[in-house]
């Protein structure tokens, strides 16, 4: 017989903007008792973000609904850049002496933490689960020495949890390449706040934003929504926008970072000043009405573990395009129906999208139909259903009684 209340610490990096409703609806589920333990509170706190380069802090709130405790940081740099710049010792007494039925561990393993917390859980004989977000073993800057380190690395890392997370099908799909048998694996879905997203986005005067920016009502609009940094691929976007030369319609940048300048330049060489428009960065409470405001959100990255502006956009009405390296790619985008994968880099293909969509506004009210759709199913309910099962088999692995999964496992 399994319990019908379990005891579990969370342990994560810092609030974000993503995490922390669904924190949120785990504490008003009757089958937990949660507690988050965050080795940071950047983004909660105002501080320097290398990214956007700029001071940050979230406009909404990360830290109600829930119970929580900040670890104390004896890192001689803190930061969340580096492997020893999150250093939390007393995690090792709050797991030791806590009395968890499991601990889930978010906030990965390349840093000091991440190690303390896993000896611990070890050595108590707490159930312990935790995994990646990514959906390949390529990395962010494509070095490949890294990729066969990961290749021999990551089936021994993932075995040292009851049961390993992935975070999309593409996530479960790397984890069985490991050699993780599916007993040994759960979905965590990356999500966002469904509803909060859907009633902003309804209260959204679609008209008065557009006018804000100078942009006419029934102008097509294609969307960047992320930091203005080189994976991104800003300039692909750029560049395809140009070429698909779309009569009367705009390009907005929501964001800021190290190609903000070079973004302006190409822009002006292309021809484009008047109908691109760099909007810097826009906080949380803004992003609904830049979405609404818009019809088709693009994201180009060369590498995206997934892409949960794709989650945001689609909530919002935009039909996305996304490149082959976006994770979101596997979950909510069904070609041609919800939206549209291409190769990454391919200019000239994204052009093409570009063009199909931009100058299409029934097929972009159809497909923005779809979208809607599809990711209502890719909600935080999912989420806590997935954790309550992942929780349950990894207790009952660690008790001896080997559950098997219900329901993530086929996801």
């Amino acid at each position: 017989m399994s319990k019908t209340r379990y005891r579990v610490l969370l342990l994560g990096s810092h609030p974000t903007q993503y995490s922390s409703p669904v924190f949120r609806l785990l504490a008003r589920d009757p089958r937990l008792e949660i507690h988050v333990a965050y080795c940071s509170l950047q983004g909660a706190k105002p501080g320097y973000d290398p990214g956007f380069k700029r001071e940050i802090v979230w406009d909404i709130p990360l830290l109600d609904g829930y119970s929580w405790t900040e670890l104390p940081n004896r890192s001689s740099r803190p930061g969340l850049e580096r492997f020893w710049g999150l250093v939390n010792p007393s995690v090792w007494k709050l797991i030791r002496r806590g009395n968890f039925d499991a601990v889930v561990i978010y906030t990965g393993y390349l840093y000091a933490t991440f190690w303390i917390a896993v000896a611990a859980a070890k050595t108590s004989q707490t159930a312990i689960a935790f995994g990646t977000d990514s959906h390949t073993l390529d990395s962010l800057n494509a070095r490949f020495w890294k990729k066969t380190a990961k290749h021999l690395f990551w089936p021994r890392l993932f075995r040292l949890a009851d049961v390993a997370i992935g975070q999309s099908s593409g996530g479960l799909a790397l984890l069985r390449s490991l050699g993780l048998p599916d007993s040994r694996i759960g979905l965590f879905p990356y999500v966002v706040d469904n509803e909060r997203w859907q009633r902003a986005a309804e209260q959204v005067d679609r008209g008065a934003v557009r006018a804000k920016w100078g942009i006419p009502a029934d102008a097509p609009i294609a969307l960047f929504s992320a930091k203005l940094q080189p994976w991104k691929r800003p300039l692909d976007l750029l560049r395809a926008f140009g070429r698909a030369d779309v009569r009367d319609s705009y390009l907005l940048f929501a964001g800021d970072g190290a190609l903000r300048g070079e973004i302006e330049k190409e822009t002006e060489r292309l021809g484009l000043s008047g109908r691109v428009k760099l909007l810097g960065f826009v906080n949380q409470s803004e992003l609904p009405s830049v979405y609404r405001a818009a019809d088709v959100l693009v994201l180009p990255s060369r590498y995206e573990a997934f892409g949960v502006v794709v989650n945001e956009a689609m909530l919002c009405g935009c039909v996305p395009i996304v490149s082959d390296r976006v994770g979101a790619q596997f979950d909510l985008i069904e070609d041609g129906r919800t939206g549209f994968v291409y190769p990454t880099g391919d200019v000239e293909r994204l052009g093409e999208l570009l063009r199909s969509l931009l100058s299409d506004p029934e097929r972009i009210k159809r497909m923005s139909e779809a979208g809607a759709g599809k990711v209502a199913e890719w909600s935080p309910e999912k989420y806590v259903s997935c954790f309550v099962d992942v929780i349950v088999r990894a207790s009952g692995r660690r008790d001896g009684i080997g559950l098997r999964s219900s329901s993530s496992e086929q996801d």
